[in-house]
């Protein structure tokens, strides 16, 4: 089994109530998203994948769907809370679906890391 990982920031800002008295207001986050992909197989050329590759699909989710965004009106989040947990699943499934659909190479998400903070993150493996 090989896992590769890719990093990269955004800029967003949500609102969660029923959480904590300092998160029920409006606030922002510089987060950082960590993407894990894992697979069986070396590729001919002797890699799992290209990073290159990796990234293009992570910044796709991140910088085209996420970056500078209100995170609560997002339809993503339409009738939930974008909290960290969420984003992490967000990320995972939209990233997954842009490396089935481009990649040759077979892939999976083994998970997704967004931290809201330099000290605090929520980890989502998918099944």
């Amino acid at each position: 089994m090989f896992e590769l990982k890719v990093k990269t920031r955004f800029a967003g800002a949500h609102q969660l109530t029923m959480v904590g008295q300092k998160c029920e207001n409006l606030h922002g986050h510089n987060w950082h998203v960590e993407v894990c992909v894992k697979g069986d197989a070396l590729n001919p050329a002797g890699v799992l994948a290209d990073f290159g590759d990796i990234k293009k699909a992570v910044r796709a989710v991140v910088d085209g769907e996420l970056d500078h965004k209100y995170l609560n009106e997002l339809p993503a989040f339409e009738g939930m809370q974008p909290t960290s947990e969420r984003i992490a699943v967000y990320i995972a499934e939209k990233v997954q679906a842009i490396l089935d659909k481009e990649l040759k190479e077979e892939v999976q998400v083994s998970r997704v890391m967004a931290w809201e903070s330099d000290d605090a993150c929520a980890i989502y493996y998918p099944e």
